[in-house]
């Protein structure tokens, strides 16, 4: 027969003991209990914050079963970084140094053709301008002079006395003049047909004399119109060059890169250190050479009025002035 509970009474032990048995599973989570594959440290834990990671199980082996397949090892040693000092690709292709004479001698043939060829060209400009220079001094000072003369003459026999032998071109055109009225001293009585006509012998004086005075100038506009172009033909070839590297190397490295632009920027630099003085210097004596055909043209004018002068005073002692031999022909225009 079941026995009623009744209150105020005590309970049996063994019901005592089953619920602390239920307390303790139940709090075995909570405490890392509950794998029975974790032991518990042999130590006391430092910090009691921190729970110990577990240790990995390993797999026991089964009596008659045949053993899995060893996996390779796996690599999980990284490169060494190249040491300090170790040689760097494309570093053999750099010139001994970048000096203007090392970069011309580690350039290109066909570069080093377009630097000499620049050089050279700027040689033949200085040489111009130094010739040219004297020269073009020398012939305005004596037309100048010339000038003086004839324009203080009152006659054409007395600045043929006056005008010296070295103004060549005040000289023909003088003997220009007095040859002319030699070869029409039976027709004196013409004087504008004589004038005409000594006007054709001066024009194609003062001609003559701004071709010959103008020699060179042309070389020195060559020579700065093309000079660049020739420039960025080294700059092209360089640059090609500095690709072909590139491709060759399998590399950026800029080792590879900077000798080619170096190169062309040399060719660049060549072409404007030939050019820009050529046009400096062209447009100097483009100057220049205009001054002196106008100080020929002021003389051809003196010369032609003496002669208008002569010929109103009908003085036929001209005729007797002239050389034939000494004609404009003959003259030495200088």
């Amino acid at each position: 027969m079941r026995r009623a509970f009744i209150p105020g009474r005590s309970r049996p032990k063994g019901y005592a003991a089953l619920a602390t048995l239920g307390f303790i599973l139940a709090m075995m989570p909570s405490i890392g209990l509950a794998s029975p594959a974790v032991s518990a440290p042999s130590t006391p834990l430092a910090s009691p914050a921190t729970p110990a990671s577990p240790a990995p199980s390993v797999p026991q082996a089964v009596p008659g079963a045949p053993a899995a397949p060893a996996s390779p090892a796996t690599d999980t040693t990284t490169a060494a970084p190249p040491a300090v000092g170790a040689p760097i690709a494309g570093a053999g292709l750099l010139p001994a140094d970048f000096s203007a004479w090392g970069m011309f001698m580690h350039a290109d043939i066909v570069v080093k053709v377009v630097m000499i060829g620049l050089i050279f060209a700027s040689i033949v400009t200085w040489t111009i301008w130094l010739a040219k220079s004297m020269e073009l001094f020398a012939a305005g000072r004596r037309i100048r002079e010339a000038f003086g003369v004839i324009d203080a003459s009152h006659s054409l026999s007395v600045a043929m006395d006056r005008v010296g032998t070295e103004n060549h071109v005040a000289r023909a055109l003088l003997h220009a003049a007095t040859g002319e009225w030699r070869q029409s001293v039976d027709a004196l009585d013409d004087g504008d047909g004589l004038k005409e006509r000594i006007v054709s012998h001066l024009d194609r004086i003062e001609a003559g004399a701004g071709r010959r005075i103008t020699k060179g100038t042309g070389v020195l506009a060559t020579i700065g119109s093309t000079a660049p172009f020739v420039g960025l033909f080294g700059t092209v070839w360089g640059i090609m060059n500095s690709f072909i590297g590139i491709s060759q190397s399998h590399t950026t490295n800029l080792a590879v890169v900077a000798p080619g632009i170096a190169e062309a920027l040399l060719a660049t630099a060549c072409g404007l250190f030939a050019a820009i003085p050529a046009v400096v210097i062209y447009n100097h004596f483009a100057r220049q050479v205009a001054a002196y055909k106008a100080v020929v043209g002021d003389t051809a004018a003196a010369v032609l009025r003496l002669v208008s002068r002569d010929l109103s005073r009908g003085d036929s002692t001209i005729t007797n002035r002239a050389d034939p031999r000494e004609s404009l022909l003959t003259a030495d225009v200088e």
